[in-house]
């Protein structure tokens, strides 16, 4: 049984969904432990508390919001704070290295733990989303995208270096650069509830937002003609054909599970999940996140959903979506999207060398 670290980004639920699902995969062979900051400690916590996968908060950075979009400003005043605190974090994370020796570390984008392995020479796997704007090949973006790409990708490069292999998940597969060495390309890292679902084609429509849907948003889907099933709203009383739903796991999959199609906005994990259980996907990128707009290119240009600026979307625009689902249908490549098993194969790869490279023990003196 080897030992392994595990940190992660605490920005949203997309990091922790994926951590997890690696999680569930590892934990039967190995002791994991993990280091989770923010959103992702919230989610995590409740879910291993009393079991043998031990959950420890981290300082993290984290998107922050001014209304409707990213504020940008305070995103980087309390990314400063974060920074100055930094040092601090990888010296404690470096003794637990020490101490603790795992075999193997892992990382969804985050910056302290990798930086700690470094230091205490202990083999770094960077297994994320993040890393495609390094090692895709994003020659089909507008230039626009491409720009904004291109600066993402440097901040990409400062958060890990230094791995052995990289990961990306992802549930669209452009070509690789020529210069992306030593990696590997999966589909999304599905939960074990997600892979065990039986989806089924109903007529109500899921609905996502993460902390806000601009009026416009509502409105469309008030028009939009069939029933739907609102999550990351908060609670509240229906609103005609809008059922305002509370955030949980279980009610969310089998409400996707069993729905028509998704709309939302373009966070890869969430849209990786729906075209998986073969939903058709509206999404929106939040306004300022230029990483779901590339999301959210990729999907239109597969075919398997469309999208709109979250300003744009009006009971018209969902209606003619609504009225192609089964052209969507035929487009989702299903087959691929599951990319938890290579994931794994990779990571049981690095457990391998990693013990090959161990010194024999040889024989002991009588």
């Amino acid at each position: 049984m080897a030992r392994v670290f595990i940190s992660m980004s605490g920005e949203g639920r997309g990091h922790a969904t994926r951590v997890r699902a690696v999680t569930e995969g590892l934990r039967a062979e190995h002791e994991v432990c993990l280091f989770a900051p923010g959103d992702a400690y919230e989610l995590l916590a409740p879910i291993y508390a009393g079991s043998d996968v031990r959950v420890e908060p981290i300082a993290g950075l984290r998107f922050h919001y001014r209304g409707r979009r990213v504020d940008y400003p305070r995103t980087g005043r309390e990314a400063l704070r974060y920074l100055l605190t930094l040092p601090r974090l990888i010296r404690h994370l470096e003794q637990r290295i020490r101490a603790e020796r795992p075999d193997l570390v892992i990382t969804d984008f985050e910056p302290a733990l990798p930086r700690a392995a470094k230091r205490a020479g202990t083999r770094l796997v960077s297994l994320d989303h993040q890393h495609f704007l390094l090692t895709y090949d994003l020659s089909s973006l507008p230039r626009r995208l491409r720009w904004h790409a291109a600066y993402m990708a440097a901040v990409v490069r400062l958060y890990c270096s230094g791995q052995s292999e990289t990961i990306v998940s992802s549930f669209y597969f452009p070509p690789l650069r020529p210069e992306a060495h030593h990696v590997t390309q999966v589909g999304v890292l599905l939960r074990p509830e997600v892979v065990a679902a039986s989806p089924v084609t109903g007529d109500h429509v899921v609905s996502y937002w993460r902390r806000f849907a601009p009026e416009n948003v509502l409105q469309a889907l008030r028009e939009c003609g069939r029933e739907v099933r609102l999550y990351g709203l908060g609670e509240r009383p229906q609103d005609g054909n809008l059922v305002f739903r509370p955030i949980g796991a279980d009610g969310f999959l089998s409400d996707l599970a069993g729905s028509a199609a998704l709309v939302c906005t373009a966070g890869n994990q969430l849209v990786g999940e729906a075209l998986h259980l073969g939903k058709p996907v509206l999404a929106a990128p939040e306004p300022g996140n230029y990483e779901q707009y590339i999301n959210a290119h990729f999907l239109g240009l597969s075919g398997a959903g469309e999208w709109t600026e979250m300003a744009a979307l009006t009971g018209e625009k969902l209606r003619g979506f609504l009225g192609r689902l089964d052209e969507h249908r035929q487009r989702i490549p299903r087959d691929r999207m599951d990319g938890l098993p290579e994931a794994l194969r990779m990571l049981r790869r690095q457990l391998a060398r990693h013990r090959a490279s161990l010194p024999s023990p040889g024989l002991q003196p009588a």
